[in-house]
């Protein structure tokens, strides 16, 4: 057990860290975007090159590579959706009148091309690990695709905490495609999936003989379990903001302790 400890906490740090500092960059006013997304874009070519180098390299230290190289590139597309570089065809807001499938199709029209820049991605990754040992990247990214797709379904449907916070001032007209509803039909199988999944993998790593194949489940089996984690911060009345108060704007992180003192 205490092998996969460092594993885990290393999965938790990095994501934490990861993503305090994704929204502090999207925080920032507009006319630095461009430098910090220019900025990713190198840490994109040289998290590509890791995950090609670390590909054949069946050991602990090529676990974290690859785990590190994949959450960059994923990393990259949350940066380029949340900074207006790839979104969608239509990134307005809906008009009111607006219901069914045609709001579902007006929301998808909002990030569409940032959909297809994920797939891209999880595309390249697969290419680049094709036929090699190590596949850790292969498997950190396949599971932020899945957990994000199924976070922005919930959120869709409707949750209890919006998390309006998190969403810089340029996308605010997201709000209007949100909903804030007690709970939705997709949330148990969300949750559910996704802890037997981290169980799974976390099983996995357990009895795993190899060192890297013990430290690459663990690595994802980690962060399985925290992308449930958000899950249950959508329904949970928590304050999610408050995890990363340092890296929102005063007004944004006002907001998550206020609703940490309403809860």
């Amino acid at each position: 057990m205490s092998a996969l400890g460092a594993p885990a906490l290393a999965a938790i740090l990095l994501w934490w860290s990861s993503t305090g500092l994704i929204l502090a960059l999207d925080h920032l006013p507009r006319r630095t975007h461009r430098w910090s997304m220019a900025g990713a874009s190198l840490v994109l070519g040289l998290a590509l090159w890791a995950i090609a180098a670390s590909a054949g390299d069946p050991s602990e230290a090529g676990a974290y590579t690859a785990f590190a190289a994949a959450l960059a590139v994923w990393g990259w597309q949350e940066m380029a959706y949340y900074m207006g570089f790839v979104s969608g065809p239509r990134p307005v807001a809906c008009a009111p009148s607006v219901r069914g499938l045609d709001r579902f199709l007006a929301a998808l029209a909002t990030s569409l091309w940032h959909e297809f820049a994920i797939v891209v991605g999880g595309l390249a990754i697969l290419c680049l690990v094709w036929g090699a040992p190590n596949r850790v990247a292969l498997w950190t990214y396949a599971v932020f695709m899945a957990m994000n797709a199924s976070a922005r379904l919930n959120l869709y449907l409707g949750v209890r905490n919006l998390q309006l916070e998190f969403l810089p001032e340029h996308l605010r007209y997201l709000a209007c495609y949100l909903r804030q509803r007690p709970m939705n039909a997709l949330f148990p199988l969300s949750v559910s999936l996704g802890t037997t999944a981290a169980v799974l993998l976390g099983q996995g790593a357990l009895a795993a003989e190899l060192p890297h194949a013990r430290t690459g489940l663990a690595l994802v089996a980690a962060l399985t379990a925290l992308a449930v984690l958000e899950h249950w911060l959508l329904m949970l009345p928590l304050p999610a903001a408050a995890l990363w108060r340092w890296s929102l704007p005063k007004a944004a992180a006002g907001k998550a302790g206020s609703a940490g003192e309403g809860a």
